[in-house]
């Protein structure tokens, strides 16, 4: 008897690979901010802008789908994400090569599509992960994440060796390199079964959780300070390493942004791993962010 069940094991290949490239939103554009400043004259007034525009793009995002997941068709809007990824960072860099005196006006709208699609991966691939069917769910979340981590670490060494390579004047070659990769990701989408997705029991679950609220704003204040730090890192510890420390780019950038990445995601599999407790290790990432 032929088993004609779907195979979603393509379909968690290709969350794993966006998941993945989708961490060049979030590590190429600090790696360029010196770049931007340099050739454009951006102050670092208007590139902390583009870091506000990423987050409360992103934010507005996940909002949307929180409140009106149900109004959207979830394989569709998969399916065209990296897609919208591509398109973001092409922009990020075309615009500015060809019309320099709106440069700015073309990082911002770069910004603000790739952080749309970035909201998107945020909402979208945990829960499709976690209705695929898995003999170790844990250990395919945990895998999950775990990649935007190693995937951050593959952008900086790559993109800071090409810099200090090629000169930092061809940073559009780079950063179209990576809008390139996305597109893998949305032909292995358009190949790959979705597995149901139901919200039936979401507010039986929320009403259940409320009951914790301790449980509740340790959560909030991890993910509080979490992602300060997180952010801090992500998005300055570049131009901070090359001119208030005197650190060579490639070296800061490799030893400062790589480092942080890979013990992100070092983290992440040992605790999908080996993990327990969930308080206590949430206690002590909070006080040490």
């Amino acid at each position: 008897m032929i088993n004609s069940s779907p195979n979603y094991k393509r379909t968690k290949l290709a969350c794993y690979s966006a998941y993945f490239t989708m961490s060049s939103i979030f590590s190429l554009p600090p790696l360029l901010f010196i770049t931007l400043r340099n050739m454009y004259n951006i102050s670092y007034t208007l590139l902390g802008t583009l870091v506000l525009i990423n987050f409360c793009t992103q934010l507005t995002i996940d909002l949307i789908f929180t409140f009106f997941s149900k109004k959207f068709n979830v394989a569709k809007v998969v399916k065209i994400m990296p897609l919208i990824t591509s398109l973001g960072l092409g922009i990020y860099a075309v615009v500015p090569t060809m019309f320099p005196s709106y440069a700015y006006t073309g990082l911002v709208i770069g910004t603000l599509i790739f952080s749309v699609s970035a909201g998107l991966s945020e909402v979208l691939l945990s829960p499709i992960i976690a209705a695929s069917p898995s003999d170790n769910p844990q250990k395919d979340m945990s895998t999950l994440h775990s990649l935007y981590a190693f995937g951050f670490f593959f952008v900086v060494v790559v993109a800071s060796l090409a810099l200090h390579i090629f000169g930092s004047e061809n940073w559009v070659y780079i950063t179209l390199f990576f809008a390139v990769l996305p597109i893998i990701s949305a032909i292995q989408f358009m190949v790959s079964p979705f597995p149901p997705m139901s919200n039936e029991d979401g507010a039986a679950t929320a009403g259940t959780n409320r009951k914790n609220y301790a449980g509740l704003f340790l959560c909030i204040c991890c993910i509080f300070f979490g992602s300060c730090a997180e952010n801090t890192m992500a998005n300055w510890i570049s131009s901070y390493a090359q001119n208030a420390l005197g650190i060579a780019k490639t070296i800061g950038d490799i030893f400062g942004m790589s480092v942080f990445a890979v013990l992100l995601g070092c983290t992440r599999i040992l605790y999908g791993k080996y993990g327990k407790n969930i308080y206590k290790v949430l206690l002590t990432g909070m006080i040490g962010s």
